[in-house]
């Protein structure tokens, strides 16, 4: 079997929930606290001992490829004036191997991966999507590729959520429990209306993928939004091969709006172990206000 090195991380969208401020500044690249949402997401797939990343931009995104090239200039001057902890933090991906690739229309995520098919060839490889953070004591992707080398099929990452709010995910339909936390799966639903939901165990934005994905995803039809929704081929994969789905039980932080892009900033200084205090006394300060 095949190890798992590669990586697709999709950072082509407009971000058009976040404007004005996405106007010139990618989405990808919201601070949280003080790093990039692309920064961490790259961060758990190294932890997770992916070697080769294909990120997927669109039109108006160079500033994150700017952000993952070496800066010589900034890391002379830090390290002349002995700034080691700064100098460190702008090259940790220094050592990875990050390519990128345009996707020229916005047709969905199904297209977005579909264009790295040269990338990826043969191997079997983990789409990381750029506004979901997991942060649990084995990174999520990490436990993906576990259960891919167990089980030799495409794995995704699941978790219970309120059934209300099925209409915004992709669903699955489980059939059995094989192993703790791992499902069989009958079929994938992308965002059923609650009432049509066949459980509240939503697809978050982890996968491990063969690299058959590739032949559905080249005759997957526009679906929902009129955009090749990789929710489809999934579920069209799992007619000739199983499918699993892996029950994340970490904290997942959703960066997708503003609302919860402020609450992930909230809880992120909350554990930040050089302004948790603060943040904390603040919270008491306004809640004593309110």
């Amino acid at each position: 079997m095949k190890k798992v090195t590669k990586a697709i991380i999709p950072a082509a969208g407009l971000g058009t929930r976040f404007l004005p401020e996405t106007k010139a500044m990618p989405k990808e690249m919201l601070p949280v606290i003080d790093t990039p949402v692309i920064q961490l997401i790259v961060k758990e797939a190294k932890m997770s001992g992916i070697k080769d990343i294909l990120i997927v931009i669109g039109k108006g995104k160079r500033a994150i490829e700017d952000h993952f090239d070496a800066n010589t200039e900034l890391e002379l001057n830090l390290k002349k004036k002995n700034k080691i902890k700064m100098l460190k933090s702008v090259q940790k991906t220094n050592d990875l191997n990050i390519y990128f690739i345009r996707q020229s229309h916005p047709r969905g995520l199904g297209d977005a991966i579909y264009t790295g098919r040269s990338f990826i060839g043969n191997d079997p490889f983990v789409v990381l999507l750029g506004d979901d953070l997991a942060v649990d004591k084995t990174p999520l992707t990490q436990q993906l590729i576990n259960c891919y080398e167990k089980t030799g099929s495409s794995t995704l990452a699941v978790m219970r959520i309120p059934h209300k709010d099925t209409s915004k995910y992709g669903v699955i339909a489980p059939t059995k429990e094989v192993a703790k936390g791992l499902y069989d799966v009958s079929n994938f639903v992308e965002k059923p209306d609650p009432k049509d939901a066949p459980s509240n165990l939503a697809i978050i934005g982890r996968y491990v993928l063969t690299p058959q994905i590739f032949d559905v995803l080249k005759h997957t039809k526009p679906g929902k939004g009129n955009e090749i929704q990789l929710t489809d081929a999934i579920d069209t994969l799992n007619r000739t091969q199983n499918v699993y789905a892996h029950e994340f039980t970490g904290d997942r932080f959703d960066t997708g709006n503003k609302l919860s892009w402020l609450k992930t900033n909230i809880q992120f200084g909350l554990h930040r172990k050089d302004m948790s205090g603060a943040v904390r006394d603040y919270i008491k300060q306004l809640a004593k206000k309110l």
